[in-house]
């Protein structure tokens, strides 16, 4: 019974936020001035429509901008530092926050900006290729 007691401790049952790593400002590969992509992990995929699945970081300085007219595989975006302005085109413009999350499918166009006059914005990127 003691140990119930001890799992129902404040400490234990505290909710943790995940904080993203911090990255030098030439990490990585420059994608556009003050945009890099860091990537962080590549794995075989479980999921039979797609080889393989990748995790990346796209770092943004402040007030830079990336543009892709075409996205070259499906993937899941997650706002995971700060906030950026995300335009999909066709209408589909939004401000993505901390912890939100999106998905883009291969062929779309996105274009990505780091509005803010003085914080970095990260969006982590899980790519799933076929």
């Amino acid at each position: 019974m003691r140990w119930l007691l001890q799992l129902r401790s404040p400490a234990l049952l505290a909710p943790t936020t995940a904080s993203a790593q911090r990255y030098r400002p030439d990490e990585g590969k420059e994608l556009a001035p003050g945009v890099r992509r860091i990537d962080l992990s590549k794995r075989a995929s479980e999921i039979p429509a797609y080889k393989s699945v990748m995790l990346v970081d796209l770092v943004f300085q402040p007030k830079s901008k990336f543009a892709n007219p075409s996205m070259a595989t499906d993937m899941v975006c997650h706002c995971l530092k700060r906030e950026l302005y995300i335009n999909q085109g066709m209408g589909k413009p939004f401000v993505a926050k901390t912890g939100d999350v999106w998905t883009c499918k291969k062929g779309m166009p996105e274009t990505t900006e780091n509005r803010s006059d003085s914080v970095v914005g990260i969006m982590r990127i899980a790519l799933l290729a076929t």
